[in-house]
C-alpha cells in the first residue's frame, strides 16, 4: 500500500550518514540540561511521521549509533484513524523504524470530536496509558511551534505565563499518573530540520492537513508569519528568545508568590487540594499587584491549567469587600476539579466539590466501653493513639484518637462497680453547650459565631462525653470538628476530680493528615 502524502524516498538505513551539527548540539545541549531528571527514565518518542518527528528519531539513532547518545528512545505512532490513509501511514513508520532497528509501538486511538485540540487529546490519552509513572515523552517542537503558539495566546490576551510558550522540561499530571514531556528543539528552526531531512532523504509524511489553514495555527503559520518575516527576517530566533526571557521572568513570579503563600495561608486548615484558606488581613498587607498575583498562584496551584482572569479579578473583589455580608459564592469548573470559592469572616475558601459532598454525609452516635482504649503500655511513651472513625468515604476519614496516656487518670476512678463509656454524638442544632472560655451555654447560630465555624462546617460538630454507666450521668468532654477541639465548660468538674495533673487538657490536639486527604482530631 502506497500514500501520496508519503515522500517517494528509499526506505535505506541513516545510522551512518552524515549528522546535522545543529540539530544534534541542541538536543545533547538540552540533554546535559536535564541530565539528573532523564537518569533512570524509560525515553519516548511521539512519533506522528511527519518531518520533525522522523527528523527527531533519525538523529536519536545515529547520535546512539555513534555512542553520543546513551540512549535509544522508542518510537510511539497514534493511528487516529482520521485520514483514509492513517492505517498506510502507520505501517509506513513500523517500517521505517524497523529499517533503523528502533523499537516502535503502534497505537490506535478513539477521536471525541473533529477538531485538532480533540485530536492532540487522544494523542496524549493514549500515550498516557502506554507509559509508566515517570516516564519520559521526547517530542519534536521546535521554534516556529514556538512562535506560533505564542502569537496564539498573544491574541488571545494571555499572561506572562501563557506568552512563555511551550516548556522544554514539564511534568504533566492526570490524576496519579505522572510523565515528563521532553522538548529539545524549541531553539531550533523549521527550516534547518527541512534541509536536514532532504539530505538524508527521509521518507517522511508530509500532512496535507497542515497547511490547510482552517485553524488559528495554520492560519498564523500561512498568513502572518510570512508577513512578519518582511518587518524582520529574525522574527522566529527573536520570539523563541522572547518566550525564554518570559519563561525566565514566570520562574520569579512563580517564586515570590510560593514565599507570599506561605506567608498568607492558613496553615492548620489546609487539607491537601480540598480546602486551601487565605488570611485575608495579610494578603491585603501586599502591594494590589502582589494580590492578584498570589491569589491567581493560590487558585491554581492544584490545577494543570490556569484560572482565568475574570475569575482572579471577582475573587480580588471578594477578598476586598468591607460589608459583613459574605454570602457571595464564586464556582469554577477547572480541568481536573470544580471549587466553591468563598469568604467567612477575614478568611478566603477554595473547597473542592467532592470535599463539600464529604461534609454533607450524616453522622451517627458511636459508643465505646472505656475499656476499649486500655492498653497495656499505656503509660509507655511508644503508646499509640486508638482511632475511632466519625465520617469516612473513599476520599476523606474522620477519625477522632484517644491518647491512651491521657486516660490514665479517667481510668483511676473507674473502681469498683462503676463503668464509663465514651459516647461521639453530632450536635444537636438546638443543644446547648458551654466551651471553657464563654461565659455561659450556647446553641445555634451563636454558638458557631462564637467558634467562628463556617456554615460548610456546621454539620460536621461532634460531642465527645464520658458517661458513667451505673449513675447514669454524662459528662461532655470535647466538642470537636474536622480542624478543631474545644474543651466544654461544663465538663470542668469531672476533669478537676480525674485529672489534678493537666495532662487531659494538654492531650487535647488536632492533627490534619494531608498526604492521605485524612482528617485525624487527636486528645
Amino acid at each position: 500500500m502506497t500514500s501520496s502524502a508519503i515522500l517517494p524516498h528509499p526506505m535505506n538505513p541513516i545510522a551512518d550518514l552524515p549528522v546535522d551539527a545543529d540539530l544534534a548540539q541542541a538536543l545533547l545541549s538540552s540533554m546535559a540540561e536535564y541530565g539528573e531528571q532523564l537518569h533512570g527514565r524509560r525515553l519516548w518518542l511521539a512519533c506522528s511521521g511527519g518531518r520533525d518527528s522522523l527528523a527527531l528519531a533519525a538523529l536519536c539513532v545515529q547520535l546512539y549509533r555513534q555512542g553520543k547518545l546513551p540512549f535509544l528512545p522508542q518510537l510511539l505512532h497514534v493511528n487516529h484513524g482520521l485520514q483514509a490513509d492513517s492505517d498506510t501511514w502507520a505501517m509506513h513508520v513500523a517500517h521505517w523504524a524497523a529499517v533503523q532497528q528502533i523499537p516502535c509501538r503502534i497505537l490506535r486511538a478513539q477521536v471525541n470530536g473533529h477538531d485538532e485540540q480533540a485530536a492532540r487529546q487522544a494523542r496524549y490519552d493514549v500515550m498516557r496509558a502506554q507509559l509508566n509513572q515517570d516516564d519520559v515523552l521526547l517530542l519534536a517542537h521546535h521554534a516556529d511551534d514556538q512562535a506560533e503558539t505564542v502569537l496564539m495566546r498573544l491574541i488571545q490576551g494571555a499572561g506572562v505565563n501563557g506568552l512563555s510558550g511551550m516548556q522544554p522540561w514539564r511534568i504533566q499530571t492526570q490524576g496519579t499518573q505522572r510523565m515528563a514531556l521532553w522538548r529539545p528543539w524549541l531553539t531550533v528552526k523549521r527550516s534547518n530540520i527541512s534541509n536536514y531531512a532532504q539530505r538524508l532523504k527521509l521518507p517522511y509524511i508530509d500532512d496535507p492537513t497542515n497547511d490547510a489553514g482552517d485553524n488559528v495555527r495554520s492560519g498564523l503559520r500561512l498568513d502572518i508569519m510570512p508577513v512578519l518575516a518582511t518587518y524582520n527576517s529574525n522574527v522566529i530566533d527573536n520570539i523563541a528568545r522572547s518566550a525564554q526571557l518570559l519563561r525566565d521572568a514566570q520562574l520569579i513570579i512563580n517564586a515570590q508568590a510560593a514565599e507570599d503563600l506561605q506567608q498568607i495561608e492558613v496553615a492548620s486548615l489546609q487539607l491537601s487540594s480540598a480546602q486551601r484558606v487565605l488570611n485575608i488581613d495579610k494578603l491585603q498587607a501586599l502591594p494590589i499587584y502582589r494580590q492578584r498575583q498570589l491569589l491567581h498562584h493560590w487558585l491554581g496551584q492544584d490545577e494543570p491549567l490556569p484560572p482565568a482572569k475574570q475569575l482572579v479579578d471577582d475573587v480580588f473583589m471578594l477578598s476586598q469587600r468591607e460589608d459583613p455580608d459574605h454570602q457571595t459564592a464564586l464556582f469554577w469548573q477547572a480541568r481536573k476539579q470544580s471549587y466553591t470559592i468563598c469568604r467567612y469572616r477575614q478568611q478566603l475558601y477554595r473547597l473542592s466539590r467532592d470535599w463539600l459532598t464529604w461534609l454533607e454525609l450524616p453522622l451517627t452516635k458511636q459508643i465505646q466501653p472505656l475499656s476499649n482504649f486500655v492498653v497495656a503500655d499505656a503509660d509507655s511513651a511508644a503508646a499509640q493513639p486508638v482511632s475511632v472513625t466519625l465520617r469516612s468515604d473513599d476520599n476523606f476519614i474522620w477519625q477522632v484518637q484517644m491518647m491512651p496516656d491521657a486516660l490514665v487518670e479517667l481510668l483511676d476512678s473507674d473502681q469498683g462497680d462503676e463503668r464509663f463509656e465514651i459516647t461521639f454524638a453530632p450536635l444537636g442544632r438546638q443543644q446547648r453547650v458551654q466551651t471553657a472560655l464563654a461565659s455561659r451555654p450556647q446553641a445555634g447560630k451563636k454558638l458557631y459565631q462564637t467558634l467562628g465555624v463556617p456554615v460548610w462546617l456546621r454539620e460536621s460538630l461532634v460531642v465527645v462525653s464520658a458517661v458513667s454507666v451505673q449513675q447514669d450521668k454524662e459528662w461532655p468532654l470535647l466538642l470537636v470538628s474536622p480542624f478543631e477541639s474545644w474543651i466544654l465548660g461544663t465538663s470542668r468538674s469531672l476533669i478537676d476530680t480525674i485529672d489534678n495533673t493537666g495532662v487531659l487538657d494538654s492531650a487535647i490536639r488536632s492533627n490534619v493528615i494531608r498526604n492521605s486527604l485524612s482528617i485525624n482530631n487527636a486528645f
